[in-house]
């Protein structure tokens, strides 16, 4: 959709994939996955003079979902000061509380610093919509990289934020103690590629791709 733009902040160690989608016009944004480094994160809205409507997490591992609430205490602490509505924070599925409440104790695991456990102020699930401006998301629940990942697609764009369900020539890793190889086949075949090979996504970490390239090219879903 025209006047649309899409800026991508790799934060942490980790390299994610902070992405924020934005109105080139009413510079109104959505932020998904702000894993860490929330000042970053802050320095580029307001460069860009944008104001968050809403902070989205594809699923819980720490380096998706450290920075969100200090990211929303920041933004809130401005709202506030304005006058203006509080911004929460969506998804993912309720399924992966269990590793929002211990991004804390993990961090350390992983030398990091200033992450901070989160609870959404809504779950998500599947066949929620999520709509932001034009853009009208469809959540789709995408179990085994963790228990409540979920993908949002929006399917008159034609692009996709996938977390760490699918990637450039791989697929997100199933080796954690909650990982399930064959439940996140079966959510990329069935829920994933049947959308369509022009669909655009950007995925946690990496370059992104179409789910064409994927579905001709990728080794894991041959």
């Amino acid at each position: 959709m025209s006047g649309l733009r899409v800026a991508i902040i790799p934060v942490t160690d980790f390299q994610q994939n902070c992405t924020v989608l934005f109105e080139e016009a009413g510079r109104q944004a959505v932020v998904f996955d702000p894993g860490g480094e929330a000042d970053r994160i802050l320095e580029m809205l307001a460069q860009e003079e944008l104001e968050v409507q809403r902070i989205l997490l594809t699923h819980g591992h720490l380096d998706h979902a450290g920075g969100a609430a200090p990211l929303q205490a920041a933004l809130n602490a401005q709202r506030d000061a304005q006058g203006k509505p509080r911004i929460e924070i969506w998804g993912p599925d309720k399924r992966d509380r269990f590793l929002l409440d211990s991004i804390e104790q993990h961090q350390a695991l992983f030398g990091l610093s200033g992450l901070v456990n989160v609870t959404p102020d809504r779950w998500l699930a599947d066949g929620d919509v999520v709509e932001f401006g034009e853009l009208r998301f469809d959540v789709l629940h995408c179990p085994g990289h963790s228990p409540g990942s979920v993908v949002y697609v929006e399917k008159t764009a034609r692009f996709a934020i996938v977390g760490d369900v699918l990637f450039r020539g791989s697929i997100g890793r199933t080796d954690f103690p909650y990982g399930d190889h064959d439940a996140l086949i079966d959510a990329i075949t069935t829920k994933l590629l049947p959308l369509g090979d022009d669909i655009v996504f950007i995925c946690g970490h990496g370059q992104g791709s179409t789910f064409g390239e994927e579905r001709r090219g990728n080794p894991f879903l041959r």
